[in-house]
């Protein structure tokens, strides 16, 4: 299939966004930064419905947090378990500087936390779950690697979260535990001669996905690649030859760094 590329050449790298391969697209990148999602699960708890509503999540990386404002209204986290139809959902998404997360916060809002036990529904006391958040237990602190994107998990466990007063009463202190994947891999490297101004195609069989070399270093990255065999093609300028780097290996979280490539006139 022939597929036109249309790219606006800068002198960054812009921010690697995730890429589903169904069809040909298009890919941009910028440097220093990783894309994230955030999502919540849950393990059961003996509760009709625990109602929660998130107001941000915290991520702290090089003692800077970065705030990820929620993006789902309030929503019973029993509705979503692993192993289910739906094992998830998503919160909150965006982009932070790459590095380790040394730290992640939940954090709610004042109203809408509610419990329902035996079918009545009651207010859920969430002492501090305002102002600094609860703090996640993470499996490992996660390193953001530059143009991949990721997924935190946080696994809400109701059994542990909801203490009970002794009076009919509940307060909800969240025990929530955090694990980080990369969801795709990149490609990198730098092609020579700069004047050759090339087309950085990533093949997948029928589908594609590019970017251009920065005009300035000749330097490129692919991102938002799923785990797999690749084929990498440049396409420069008339007046240097096409070339073309097969079994190129992608690994989730990983840059596959192809080095200098040289093209021929």
């Amino acid at each position: 299939m022939k597929t036109k590329f249309a790219y606006t050449v800068i002198a960054v790298l812009v921010t690697v966004v995730l890429m589903t391969f169904n069809g040909c697209k298009k890919n941009s990148s910028s440097q220093g930064t990783t894309k994230v999602q955030i999502k919540m699960t849950d393990a059961p708890g003996n509760f009709d419905k625990i109602n929660l509503s998130v107001k941000e999540i915290v991520l702290v990386s090089g003692d800077k947090p970065y705030i990820f404002a929620a993006s789902t209204g309030i929503f019973d986290i029993l509705d979503f378990r692993i192993g289910t139809s739906n094992p998830d959902i998503l919160v909150a998404s965006g982009e932070m500087p790459t590095g380790e997360i040394t730290e992640i916060r939940l954090v709610l809002n004042e109203t809408g936390n509610t419990i329902v036990v035996n079918g009545i529904q009651q207010e859920l006391k969430t002492p501090s779950a305002q102002t600094s958040g609860w703090k996640v237990k993470l499996t490992a602190n996660p390193e953001l690697v530059e143009g991949a994107t990721y997924t935190l998990l946080l696994d809400f466990d109701a059994a542990k979260s909801i203490v009970s007063t002794g009076n009919g009463k509940y307060l909800l202190k969240p025990v929530v535990r955090g694990v980080a994947a990369a969801t795709t891999g990149l490609i990198s490297g730098t092609v020579l001669p700069l004047a050759s101004h090339p087309e950085v195609l990533v093949i997948a069989g029928t589908d594609t996905v590019g970017t251009v070399a920065d005009p300035l270093t000749g330097r490129f990255t692919v991102g938002g690649l799923a785990s797999g065999i690749y084929s990498v093609k440049f396409v420069p300028v008339v007046g240097y030859k096409d070339s073309t780097i097969t079994a190129v290996n992608v690994a989730l979280g990983q840059n596959t760094a192809l080095g200098t490539i040289t093209l021929k006139q």
